[in-house]
């Protein structure tokens, strides 16, 4: 696992590294013991593309940057780097402590399902089948009301029934958005900014906006000619065109592929944490995991690619 090893080299490092960026964010949304700090001068020491949080940045890109979409894949990397842990732990034969690495791995991996459920809309398809059968049961104590001819509790029972269709078909409809979601880029594509022109790599999607309200308003969603129902991706924007940028969540019509394969250098400090290295089309290569947690296949290039876009030009 050669992912797992460099998460490893680098959180074992002592400086902290992605690590010690990952701890304090995935704190802050889990009740997990505290044990083994990172010591690590990183806050005060790390250059401005890796602080998201900091300072003023350029205003109109900086409109899409996401904290959530950033902090999604830190513990992305927090779960590749217990599961690289408890494995060493196995091969060193330290089966106590690969035992409470596996237990906070499982916690972690608990919480995070849950979180992606009421993102995704899976816990909206369990919410709908719920709701259909509270109505069932409302609607036979409705029923029962009226023969008893006691109908201000058959008028109550009508209000419930009315509000959790209501609620039901909202919940249907969401599952169904993500179920029979179509997206126009992949896991690892090379895409540019159509309106601010920087370079960027998909390591995310959501089939509709998932972003709070607020960050709808600062992004201007609601001036997008498909507003927030629309794909939205997470994408790794190239720090040599937007230092100040790191990760961005960006609407699916703000976003093209280029027209001829990019091959030209493209650095982020997640990149070979997300993905293998570049295919024959310029693209990357997303690791299993990453290609798990949206259930998304392999992308495999055709090996005669070059001889389709070959329209002339001598040169390769």
């Amino acid at each position: 696992m050669v992912q797992g090893a460099s998460l490893t080299c680098l959180t074992a490092s002592g400086n902290g590294g992605v690590y010690g960026l990952i701890i304090p964010l995935w704190r802050r949304h889990s009740k997990l013991p505290r044990k083994n700090p990172v010591a690590s001068g990183f806050e005060s020491q790390c250059p401005l593309h890796l602080c998201p949080q900091g300072g003023e940045q350029e205003q109109d890109a900086s409109s899409e940057r996401s904290e959530n979409a950033n902090e999604d894949i830190l513990i992305f990397f927090f779960q590749l780097d217990l599961a690289t842990r408890v494995q060493y732990a196995l091969n060193v034969e330290q089966y106590d402590i690969a035992q409470q690495l596996r237990n906070k791995l499982a916690e972690v991996e608990g919480e995070v399902i849950r979180q992606q459920e009421a993102k995704r809309g899976s816990s909206s398809k369990s919410e709908a089948q719920d709701k259909a059968i509270s109505i069932i049961r409302l609607r036979a104590d409705l029923q029962n009301a009226i023969e008893k001819e006691n109908y201000a509790v058959a008028a109550e029972l009508r209000d419930q029934i009315s509000k959790l269709e209501a609620e039901s078909l909202a919940a249907t409809a969401k599952a169904l958005v993500y179920e029979n979601a179509q997206y126009a880029f992949r896991l690892g594509q090379k895409v540019k900014h159509q309106t601010f022109g920087y370079r960027a790599v998909v390591c995310g999607m959501d089939p509709i906006c998932c972003e709070s309200s607020s960050w709808m308003e600062t992004a201007h969603v609601e001036k997008l000619a498909r507003g927030s129902s629309q794909p939205f991706y997470q994408v790794l924007v190239d720090v040599h065109e937007d230092p100040n940028l790191l990760v961005a969540y960006v609407p699916e019509e703000n976003l093209v592929a280029p027209e001829k394969p990019d091959m030209g250098r493209f650095d982020h400090p997640y990149i070979s944490f997300l993905f293998y290295g570049m295919d024959t089309a310029g693209d990357f290569i997303p690791i299993k995991q990453l290609r798990e947690k949206y259930n998304k296949p392999r992308h495999e290039v055709p090996m005669d690619r070059p001889d389709d876009d070959s329209g002339g030009g001598a040169d390769a």
